[in-house]
């Protein structure tokens, strides 16, 4: 597979598609719409790197569609160059108010068009790289809490839309302020990367999402997961965990380093605020350390359960 970047085209004219695929074709990949309504679902499709967008089409024109794909959580950081042969400052205006980038005007001069597009693909992806970077946990390289956040927002938003279930897993090394004590930070750090690389392993399918959620804490967001399925996930892992045989002298529960785990599982449905999954897998979490630790908790939650389900510190 390519990792070329996407480059839309959006034209009523044919022969100005021809024309721009031609002159960028060598550069990026190049896919194409005719019509505002067509544009507006292949770019949800395909989610482009930029848009090279004709102001005037019929029926929806370019303004149109620039204004739906800034609106369009998906679309909004993509951006737009308008292709136009209007040459009318006031037109420009209009544009970028709507959050354009850049104007071609027609007839295109090639070398123009290639050193445009090439500088705004380019600044997209510095600014992919700086996002990334914010959502990522610099020591593990898994997603950080923000991360999380926003993967457990867009799944609970897309798993409401066939009210299917969603499985959160939150897990925490035990008695890691002892480990750090006896064996020191530099050792402390390098077990909280093996717990991380065993969760890579242990969840696997490309849906699912991994993080650290802070410290020695943990979180799996399992999409379409049966709560069967993720208790099994998560009690691999702590097999998984407890097989690296990290020596840990001052644990309770094992000669070993060990995790307590807490799973939650509900049907995703309108209105309830997906932090409530995170709320419910700790309060599972903490059931896992008051029996014991080295063992996993879990249960399935009510929908009612879910919208009322407070925070460890705020329950009662």
């Amino acid at each position: 597979m390519s990792n070329r970047s996407v480059i839309l085209v959006v034209d009523d004219e044919v022969s100005n598609i021809e024309l721009l695929s031609a002159v960028l074709e060598d550069d990026y990949e190049i896919c194409f719409a005719t019509s505002g309504t067509e544009a507006l679902q292949v770019a949800r499709s395909v989610l482009p790197d930029l848009i090279l967008l004709d102001v005037l089409m019929p029926g929806m024109d370019g303004y149109a569609v620039c204004r739906e794909v800034k609106a369009d959580p998906l679309l909004a950081d993509v951006p737009v160059i308008f292709t136009t042969a209007l040459g009318d400052q006031e037109a420009e205006v209009k544009g970028l108010e709507l959050g354009a980038v850049d104007y071609v005007a027609k007839p295109i001069t090639p070398v123009i068009v290639r050193a445009r597009v090439r500088n705004h693909i380019e600044m997209k992806r510095m600014r992919d790289q700086l996002a990334e970077m914010a959502v990522t946990d610099a020591l593990t390289g898994l997603g950080n809490r923000r991360r999380l956040e926003q993967a457990l927002k867009q799944e609970a938003g897309r798993l409401a839309r066939s009210m299917s279930n969603l499985s959160v897993i939150m897990l925490d090394i035990d008695f890691f302020k002892q480990f750090n004590d006896t064996y020191g930070h530099i050792a402390g750090d390098r077990c909280i990367m093996m717990v991380a690389a065993t969760l890579n392993r242990a969840v696997r399918r490309a849906a699912d999402f991994v993080s650290r959620y802070g410290g020695e804490e943990f979180a799996c967001v399992l999409p379409d997961t049966s709560h069967d399925e993720a208790m099994a996930i998560a009690n691999n892992i702590r097999d998984r965990v407890l097989a690296l045989c990290v020596p840990h002298e001052r644990s309770e529960a094992a000669p070993y380093v060990t995790v307590s785990i807490g799973v939650a599982t509900a049907i995703c449905s309108p209105g309830i605020d997906p932090i409530s999954w995170i709320r419910a897998a700790d309060s599972q979490l903490y059931q896992a350390k008051a029996a014991g630790r080295n063992r996993v908790e879990g249960r399935v939650f009510l929908d009612a359960e879910m919208r009322n389900v407070r925070p460890r510190e705020a329950a009662a």
